[in-house]
């Protein structure tokens, strides 16, 4: 069974130096044989979560969209800046959104039960975005992920990268593409061991992009990067 991975990253910035680290571990990723989505989060564009405002319209058709295309893979791979100590508002409205209960997920949590995450991230400064990450594992394990120990923060990050986007430090990059192998590891060991549902279920009225939300989502947008 092939591992599916669902990467994306907390920062919307063109030429984000985390979006650069987190293309990196994709690559680890993509080398210990699993299959990568790398999105973006532009592509899911949601409200500022605020409880009356879903009482009076629902869950938003992009929110239920990424819990569909959640659904269908076995581990997260997460990119995060740091701002002012934590994590960014981008990601956290992405995780409120997500998190959120539907028919087919009373609890909202159901997406996220028996899957693997692993995080890296990237400052200027010299800690790397550690204290982003720190926030942020408490977040996932409040939703039920099982966060591998194999993160990498990449301190002086703006000093990090040559002109071609790669890791001029050798080291680096062979930790930070060892942790994408890592958690195709961890998934590959955690994952259901059968022919029918490889990532759990998700019934027909929670995909409203089709049964195909990824591929749906590349043809209305253009931007997801494989």
């Amino acid at each position: 069974m092939q591992i599916k991975i669902l990467a994306f990253c907390g920062s919307s910035r063109r030429d984000s130096l985390n979006q650069k680290l987190l293309d990196t571990a994709v690559l680890g990723a993509l080398d210990a044989g699993a299959q990568v989505s790398n999105i973006r989060l532009l592509d899911f564009p949601l409200p500022i979560y605020d409880g009356d405002w879903e009482t009076e319209h629902g869950l938003p058709e992009r929110a239920r969209a990424l819990k569909a295309v959640i659904a269908e893979h076995h581990a997260l791979l997460i990119a995060t800046p740091e701002h002012n100590g934590g994590y960014t508002a981008l990601l956290k409205n992405t995780l409120d959104w997500a998190s959120r209960p539907i028919e087919s997920d009373p609890t909202g949590l159901e997406v996220f039960a028996g899957k693997v995450a692993a995080m890296v991230s990237a400052s200027p400064g010299v800690l790397g975005g550690m204290r982003a990450q720190i926030a942020l594992q408490i977040s996932m394990n409040k939703l039920g992920l099982l966060v591998i120990p194999n993160a990498f923060a990449l301190g002086l990050a703006h000093q990090a990268f040559d002109e071609k986007w790669l890791l001029k430090d050798a080291n680096a990059e062979k930790s930070v593409r060892g942790l994408g192998a890592a958690l195709v590891t961890t998934a590959s060991t955690l994952a259901p061991k059968s022919n029918h549902s490889e990532c759990g279920t998700y019934p027909d009225e929670a995909v409203p992009l089709g049964s195909s939300s990824l591929a749906n989502l590349k043809s209305e947008s253009g931007r997801l990067h494989p």
